[in-house]
């Protein structure tokens, strides 16, 4: 652990592993637990997360092993920031949608016709423009917006930062 956290570049990744996991379990908590069901966006956005997740942890045994550092590790913690903005430009299309500043997908929003044949009437329908709940003033699509853009953030201060030491 000493040494992933020897550079700015292992700090800002092990901040961006430590944001993303927190925030998928945090919405499988609020779908598994809670019963908020995704939407069709909602569950795209989540792609992000299955991305950075797994390729953060990785990186983060590697330096732990030695065997990632230096500018290669820059690259990578650029990369998860860059993987998780394109998450978070999901998200703020999402919530523009919620916030009915753009009209969604017609499959996913309650002007959604039967373009697509008939309903699977066996699931729950959540419609993209209707939010389910609000934290602090923020949907979902909202919350990941600013964790996605922090870790955006966080990965271009530690792919600038790359190289020098703490």
């Amino acid at each position: 652990m000493k040494k992933l956290l020897a550079t700015k570049t292992g700090k800002a990744l092990a901040v961006i592993l430590g944001y993303s996991l927190f925030s998928i379990v945090t919405a499988w908590g609020f779908e598994l637990i809670g019963g908020y069901l995704p939407c069709e966006l909602c569950l795209t956005q989540r792609i992000a997360y299955y991305i950075v997740v797994p390729l953060a942890i990785i990186m983060t045994l590697l330096v732990m092993a030695g065997k990632l550092r230096g500018n290669l590790l820059g690259w990578g913690v650029l990369l998860l920031g860059l993987i998780m903005f394109a998450g978070g430009l999901l998200g703020a299309y999402h919530a523009g949608i919620e916030w009915g500043f753009w009209p969604g997908p017609s499959t996913c929003t309650g002007s959604g016709g039967l373009s697509s044949g008939l309903p699977d009437l066996t699931k729950k329908i959540v419609m993209c423009d209707e939010v389910q709940i609000r934290i602090l003033g923020l949907s979902f699509a909202g919350w990941n917006v600013v964790v996605s853009w922090f870790c955006t953030l966080v990965g271009l201060w530690g792919f600038s930062k790359r190289n020098q030491e703490v």
